[in-house]
């Protein structure tokens, strides 16, 4: 187990110095620059230049690579060309209000999508199945952002339920000071339950809407594994036995329909990640999406890339965890 751990994160950095020579290349070709971005109406072509020979960016791309990759294997992803602040410091202060709004869209997509699946499963080939296949894709169909104006509409325009953006009241930002920068923490620290329930209700309607395409893809891996396993030999046997169907469903069927779940769960971080961008723009979220949706307004190159280049790393890393849990999961998984 050790070994394979070992030669999983050893995997990782050929990964990402692939990914890394991609994104520079790619983002350096795309028209504008940031010294044009900077200076906005003041720009000229003189000024321009100037701006641009001092952040290096007169430079031929290769030169610009090998001084970026420089910089990151002493750990340091550069500044930000805009307000000249270290990528790994707004990262640190934006990430855990995406991880806040990925965790819970998780917990909605699990907790939901879950027993849905296993209902599906036990009533297949039936009207309910049908219909919970019908509402599975249509959960996969409908883009991020158009269920998120959706949402705003009908539960924060008409009926007035629910806010609509951001991810405090206003009124309550100055009041919580931020030591985690994790909103629903800091708030029961501040001891402020009020400021809490708040922040509780500014993350439903984004957690929703960045779980909705996640929570269709558990719910039809979960019924298909459940189905699966039913049909085994020893879950009939079980059943022949005279054992309650709850403990069969318990202790037989789940028990090693978890696997694909697992998996499918793991996999899910990616569209959480990815969907994170979409949904922190229509809902006004300050995370890490909707900063990498100004970076790239702003060509602030570094940004883009080391955002990029993190949530890779992120997502490699979780699914290192998913094949761990595996052997947690199934103890006859060997690793040679």
């Amino acid at each position: 187990m050790l070994r394979f751990i070992v030669r999983r994160i050893l995997a990782v950095v050929p990964v990402l110095f692939g990914l890394s020579i991609v994104l520079f290349t790619f983002i350096h070709l795309f028209p504008g620059d940031p010294a044009t971005a900077i200076l906005g109406q003041h720009a000229t072509p003189q000024l321009s230049a100037k701006l641009r020979a001092d952040l290096g960016l007169d430079k031929p791309i290769p030169i610009q690579y090998a001084d970026y990759l420089a910089h990151l294997a002493r750990g340091d992803f550069g500044k930000s060309y805009i307000n000249n602040r270290t990528v790994l410091d707004d990262f640190s202060r934006r990430f855990p209000a995406t991880m806040e709004l990925a965790i819970a869209a998780m917990l909605f997509a699990a907790g939901v999508g879950i027993p849905f699946g296993r209902y599906a499963a036990r009533h297949r080939q039936t009207a309910r199945d049908g219909a919970a296949t019908i509402v599975s894709l249509l959960g996969i169909s409908i883009p991020i952002f158009v269920l998120g104006y959706v949402l705003q509409y009908v539960f924060g325009v008409v009926l007035h339920w629910l806010p609509t953006g951001g991810a405090l009241d206003s009124r309550l930002v100055g009041a919580i000071p931020r030591v985690t920068n994790f909103l629903l923490i800091d708030t029961l620290i501040a001891g402020r339950p009020d400021a809490f329930v708040d922040a509780l209700r500014h993350l439903v309607l984004p957690a929703i809407a960045l779980g909705s395409i996640p929570l269709a893809n558990i719910s039809r891996i979960t019924r298909a594994a459940v189905i699966e396993v039913s049909s085994e030999d020893y879950v009939r046997t079980a059943r022949a036995k005279g054992l309650p169907e709850r403990r069969v469903e318990r202790r037989h069927i789940m028990r090693n329909a978890w696997l694909p779940v697992a998996t499918i769960v793991g996999l899910q971080v990616g569209s959480l990640l990815a969907g994170a961008v979409i949904t922190e723009t229509v809902f006004s979220w300050n995370g890490v999406g909707g900063w990498a949706v100004t970076a790239i307004k702003n060509h602030d190159f570094l940004v883009v890339q080391s955002v990029i280049l993190l949530f890779a790393l992120i997502f490699l890393l979780v699914n290192l965890f998913v094949d761990i849990l595996y052997a947690v999961l199934n103890p006859r998984i060997r690793y040679s």
